[in-house]
């Protein structure tokens, strides 16, 4: 997704900033959590960063594949209503939400 230097450059900074905690197993966070992360927990100044890094079509596409806990419903709003009137593009009204299987319990 993103191969520019100063690109991943930010985007470990953004990481370094906003994921303070160890990703599961071996691996590294993905590109696409950071990004979500700076989007749900930002100041405004990285908002702004992330935007002119990162462009806002490629936002839309973080939102419509976002998991589970990734955004407030807060930033949800904030970020469809940014992004919706930017791209013309249709952002789900909520974020994904966790579901229970009421079976299984």
């Amino acid at each position: 997704m993103i191969s520019d230097a100063e690109t991943r450059a930010r985007l470990a900074e953004f990481g370094r900033k906003y994921l303070w905690w160890e990703p599961v197993g071996a691996g590294v966070h993905s590109d696409e959590r950071i990004i979500a992360q700076t989007m749900n927990l930002g100041t405004f100044d990285d908002i702004v960063l992330l935007e002119q890094t990162v462009g806002a079509a490629d936002l839309v596409g973080i939102m419509k594949r976002a998991e589970p806990g990734w955004f407030s419903d807060r930033s949800w709003e904030f970020w469809r209503g940014r992004l919706s009137y930017r791209t013309g593009e249709a952002i789900p009204d909520e974020p994904p939400g966790r579901s229970f299987d009421a079976a299984a319990l």
